[in-house]
């Protein structure tokens, strides 16, 4: 009887075999770079499990170019790259890796949350280009958190862990989520920060929008960490070229891995690409639980970390 086999679209922290058991065929896509869509197409065509990440797009064509496949574990958090109902509907269940990677995009959003505040982008240029000329009393002058007010949008694992944090810094803050918190037109005009930390929905596509933008408090900075598409970035850059806002850092983008041009310029945009979740540790678990899932199913039990649910054939 031939061996199960499953595609890894991405090279991952941990060798898969640690993990897998001796009764599975493993094909990696052994890079750092997105396999390309025809590639990704024919390799999962004798996969009974898919292991993805957050860029591979899972639909309705790689369904059909796949019928052996049983399960995809997205390797990551939010699964928006997935068409989980046409998953269903083929019987193929859809996992996640929650919780693990909780602390780590809480404490990255701190620390761009920090980069803005202190204007820490600008600083290190400073140093780097050799103009660091001394200390002088009006040079590269920040703002003070305490006693700011941080609004938080989406309040699940991570925004919650973004708010404990903020109490350090002796912040108020706010929060707007579908079971609680304030109404989100609230949220716009009261937070000196906002932290978008929701899914990425049909309903929250464009979100934050020009008119949003502009409910906005006069000066506030704007921070994501969730996914790129609940920005406008058209919108944002045309807020930030106004004044209207004060700043914003992105760890994720619209249309990634492109960047709205007019956001690269700018001393009060800090952009990182995509590091929410990466430290050695959580990257070793996300990789683990995905991979673990793939076993599980591929073994005939259930997967745990499931955000579907199908019906035994």
């Amino acid at each position: 009887m031939e061996k199960p086999r499953v595609f890894i679209t991405r090279r991952l922290v941990l060798a898969p075999q640690n993990v897998l058991g001796a009764g599975i065929q493993i094909d990696v896509h052994d890079s750092e770079e997105a396999v390309q869509r025809s590639e990704l197409l024919r390799r999962v065509r004798e996969a009974s499990a898919l292991l993805a990440v957050g860029g591979d797009r899972v639909d309705k064509e790689l369904l059909e170019a796949a019928p052996r496949l049983r399960i995809v574990a997205n390797h990551a958090v939010g699964y928006d790259n997935v068409d989980v109902p046409a998953c269903t509907a083929r019987g193929v269940w859809v996992t996640n890796t929650p919780d693990v990677l909780t602390d780590a995009t809480a404490d990255l959003t701190w620390a761009l949350i920090l980069a803005l505040a202190r204007r820490v982008r600008e600083g290190e240029r400073m140093v780097r280009a050799g103009e660091f000329r001394g200390w002088a009393p009006t040079m590269l002058l920040g703002r003070d958190l305490r006693e700011r007010t941080l609004g938080i949008l989406g309040y699940g694992r991570i925004g919650r862990a973004v708010a404990r944090r903020a109490e350090g810094f002796g912040m108020r803050v706010l929060f707007n989520a579908r079971g609680g918190g304030v109404p989100f037109d609230e949220l716009l005009p009261q937070a000196d920060i906002l932290s978008i930390h929701c899914p990425l929905t049909p309903q929250t596509r464009h979100l934050i929008g020009p008119a949003e933008l502009l409910r906005m408090k006069r000066g506030s900075l704007l921070v994501n960490t969730a996914r790129g598409p609940i920005v406008d970035e058209a919108a944002l850059v045309a807020a930030l070229e106004s004044g209207h806002l004060g700043g914003a850092a992105l760890d994720v983008f619209e249309n990634e891995p492109a960047v709205h041009p007019g956001l690269l310029g700018r001393d009060d945009v800090v952009l990182l690409p995509h590091l929410g979740s990466a430290t050695q540790q959580t990257r070793e678990s996300m990789a683990r639980i995905a991979l673990e899932q793939v076993e599980r199913v591929l073994r005939g039990e259930r997967p745990t970390t499931a955000v579907n649910e199908v019906t035994p054939p």
